[in-house]
């Protein structure tokens, strides 16, 4: 006979799944220190070196405190070791530095880079790094987009660093900010530099993509975030930024051609295609890049360009194997670089190319550690993306949107350390570390026993029983 009873038969209802509030400041750290890292020019610009340092020791401090109570599963083996090869060279020039208290500053700078990088990695899971990178792009260009309305609607002209605003109708050397949002011109953001606005814009624009193809929420938010980055990318007119713009495209479309593939030895076909097209464009350019840079406004020497590196070969020739020590960037007090290379009034501070900057600090010892440090993040970054996910016998897992973050970032470091020595310093140096050692440490998004552990706090998975 049936019975009726008032006592349900099936589980009691449980509260959804959340985040541990010290997972939430454990994010909320790591996305302050990727805006440190992008916008670390800003951030001298409005308070000047010696704050900055200040707040970098102290990041680095907090680091490493919570690092170790934290205590995150770390292989030591799967650490990027052809990278500390660098870091390690790059320490020992300090015993034959032509400069060496802007070695020791700058090698300091580089340890906390790397370090940082190294935290980030492994305190947060896949999704969390792009999550958190997100957040630091969003500030980064929110920001940008403040200063430049301040600076063109109510300063009405040139900011200066340190928020010094000129008198009407002085010239200054090395603006901050032009003022020139509404009226035509290069914009700089917090970086007073078109070039880096851009090359970050750039970042944002990439992230922005990963997170809406992840399926993040509030996509149309993000499509409005991408839009200004992109708006700001424009009004930067950087050359060097198209071009990387458009490599970027091209290894996007390559990956996604490459994941179709089904048999052996069909992305062999592919290679060898956009190589050839690759080889072939590159070379097309180079060969017309007089008429493309007069129709992008700039000279083929990509503005005074020439001139630099002509200056840095003759110096680095001279001391060819070890180099003249490391210094990234360049220290404009130093008796050997002031007043050396002098372009709009100011004297430069970098070779404006990774490549040379590494062979003058560090000899062709450096550029072939260097090289050995890039080739093996664009092979680890370039398998994580197009290879399907894959860890026992069922082949045919879908592939992640988020794998193609490292490679579209690496793309993005390739071009600009052609004209740039960005890639060897603040967010671009902590990017190889990060992506680098992330991808060596966890393979797999999502899979793996720092991951789990990560999920665990996020509150995705439920701690196991004793």
């Amino acid at each position: 006979m049936a019975m009726h009873t008032s006592h349900p038969v099936s589980a009691l209802p449980t509260a959804p799944a959340r985040e541990t509030t010290g997972h939430l400041l454990l994010r909320a750290w790591c996305v302050l220190l990727l805006v440190l890292a992008l916008g670390g020019v800003g951030l001298v610009n409005a308070v000047g070196p010696a704050i900055t340092a200040i707040v970098v020791a102290a990041t680095a401090v907090v680091s490493g405190i919570v690092w170790l109570v934290v205590r995150p599963p770390l292989a030591v083996r799967r650490l990027p070791w052809l990278a500390f090869g660098y870091l390690a060279w790059a320490t020992a020039s300090v015993l034959w530095s032509a400069w060496p208290m802007a070695s020791l500053l700058t090698l300091s700078l580089l340890i906390v880079t790397t370090f940082q990088g190294l935290f980030i990695g492994a305190v947060l899971t896949w999704r969390d790094v792009v999550r958190a990178l997100a957040s630091a792009a969003k500030w980064i260009v929110g920001l940008s987009l403040v200063f430049e309305l301040v600076a063109a609607v109510f300063v009405r002209g040139p900011v200066l660093p340190g928020f010094v605003v000129t008198a009407a109708g002085e010239d200054p050397v090395g603006p901050w900010s032009s003022g020139t949002l509404f009226t035509g011109g290069r914009v700089e953001g917090l970086f007073g530099n078109p070039d880096l606005l851009a090359a970050v814009m750039l970042v944002a624009v990439i992230v922005f993509g990963v997170r809406i193809a992840v399926g993040a929420p509030r996509r149309v938010l993000l499509a409005v975030w991408t839009a200004v980055a992109a708006l700001l990318f424009v009004r930067a007119e950087s050359v060097t930024a198209w071009i990387a713009a458009a490599f970027v495209a091209l290894v996007l479309a390559t990956v996604l051609v490459m994941r179709t593939a089904r048999r052996p030895g069909e992305r062999t076909r592919w290679y060898l295609l956009y190589a050839a097209i690759g080889l072939g464009g590159g070379g097309a350019l180079w060969l017309n890049r007089p008429a493309l840079f007069d129709l992008l406004g700039r000279g083929a020497d990509l503005t005074g360009r020439d001139s630099i590196w002509t200056e840095v070969i003759a110096r680095a020739e001279q001391r060819p194997v070890i180099g003249w020590g490391f210094s990234t960037p360049w220290i404009p007090t130093e008796p050997l670089i002031d007043g050396w290379i002098v372009e709009d009034g100011r004297t430069v501070i970098q070779a404006h190319s990774m490549w040379l900057d590494a062979f003058l600090q560090l000899g062709g010892i450096g550029v072939i550690l260097l090289a050995l440090v890039g080739l093996a993040y664009v092979w680890r970054s370039w398998f994580f993306a197009v290879d399907r996910p894959r860890w026992d016998l069922r082949d045919d897992r879908p592939h992640s949107p988020l794998t193609l973050l490292p490679t579209l970032l690496g793309a993005l470091l390739v071009v600009q350390g052609l004209t740039d020595s960005g890639p060897l310093l603040l967010w671009g140096w902590l990017f190889v570390i990060l992506f680098g050692a992330k991808i060596k440490q966890t393979p797999l998004v999502g899979v793996g026993p720092s991951e789990q552990s990560i999920s665990i706090e996020r509150g995705e998975l439920r701690r196991p029983g004793p």
